[in-house]
């Protein structure tokens, strides 16, 4: 769901945006284009929507998925284990900064 769409449906929201040039992978590999973008219900943490542009979007999109099946909210993403360096920790930053929290930017 975007930011729009769940702002017009009465939504409360939290937004996370963390971008690739923060990324220290993503600056490794030399591909520091694009974000990652959170959408969740701010009083439960609910995750609503999720947008990826940039490197292996594919890839980094299903921890999300993985997370609305099993009805995850941001602080149980949040506390799940993400390696490091990878570009997949761009959605734990994403994340924390949806909930006030991010560590890199």
């Amino acid at each position: 769901m975007s930011e729009a769409a769940a702002r017009s449906n009465g939504r409360e929201v939290a937004i996370g945006r963390f971008p690739f040039t923060a990324s220290g992978k993503a600056v490794a590999l030399g591909e520091t284009e694009g974000f990652v973008k959170v959408v969740a219900d701010k009083p439960t943490g609910e995750i609503l929507g999720v947008h990826i542009i940039g490197p292996e979007a594919t890839e980094i999109i299903h921890e999300f998925a993985v997370g609305r099946t099993l009805e995850a909210t941001l602080e149980e993403i949040v506390h799940t284990i993400h390696a490091h360096p990878t570009l997949s920790e761009a959605a734990l930053e994403a994340t924390l900064s949806a909930l006030g929290h991010a560590i890199h930017i």
